[in-house]
């Protein structure tokens, strides 16, 4: 690694004090800086002081943290686990496998690469690729196709999930067994006749070109 490179760490969690560990064993006190917790109104002012965001996460289904690294106009470096392939276009994530070897290797080409990194332009590109409103259509969509989608019995569920492997598909069934018998105890305690449905709401402000902010000017929502 290079003897310019510093590091930059936040957060409070168990691997803390694995990390200390590591910096004093090393001696590396003047290349690496634990910040500890970091408050949210804060997390803007330590982001722009980098260059490169990385995430080492093992599992992750969406990271919101990439997200705002980015926004802040910082190349990310993140292991190729979960969603996380899916959160940013290509030019603008140097993907690695979780392993040290190949996350050294991901930190080097990143490195490389940010002579090509513009910053302001990389804000506005984000602000372009999320808002709330593009976030919550895509989100009513999922819902749409999900209501679409044909109910399973429970043995079509069963064995869906054990096709999931070996030991986890085997686990999954047992967690919904479990569910299963709890929803069923809960149905004989509360049936769901007696629960009340939420009505839908049908706002009379809902074209696409609309935001919220411009529905609630002309006071569509109150």
């Amino acid at each position: 690694m290079r003897v310019k490179v510093r590091f930059i760490v936040g957060g409070d969690g168990p691997k803390r004090v694995r990390l200390e560990e590591m910096r004093e064993k090393h001696s590396l006190q003047d290349r690496v800086e634990m910040l500890g917790a970091v408050p949210h109104a804060q997390v803007r002012s330590v982001l722009i002081s980098g260059h490169i965001f990385l995430n080492s996460s093992l599992t992750e289904a969406f990271c919101i943290a990439i997200l705002e690294a980015a926004s802040c106009g910082l190349l990310t470096v993140s292991t190729r686990v979960g969603g996380v392939p899916e959160v940013l276009p290509d030019d603008m994530v140097v993907l690695a496998e979780p392993d040290p070897g190949d996350m050294v290797l991901a930190i080097r080409k990143a490195i490389s690469l940010l002579p090509k990194i513009d910053p302001q332009v990389m804000h506005e590109r984000m602000k372009k690729l999320y808002n709330w409103h593009d976030v919550a259509k895509r989100t009513e969509i999922v819902y749409d196709r999900a209501l679409e989608c044909p109910n399973q019995n429970l043995v079509e569920r069963l064995s869906r999930y054990l096709s999931c492997g070996a030991w986890a598909g085997k686990l999954f069934c047992l967690v919904m067994i479990i569910d299963y018998l709890l929803w069923r105890f809960l149905e004989l305690w509360k049936p769901a006749e007696d629960i009340e449905e939420v009505p839908d709401i049908v706002l009379p402000c809902q074209s696409d070109g609309e935001s919220l902010k411009d529905c609630s000017e002309d006071q569509c929502l109150r």
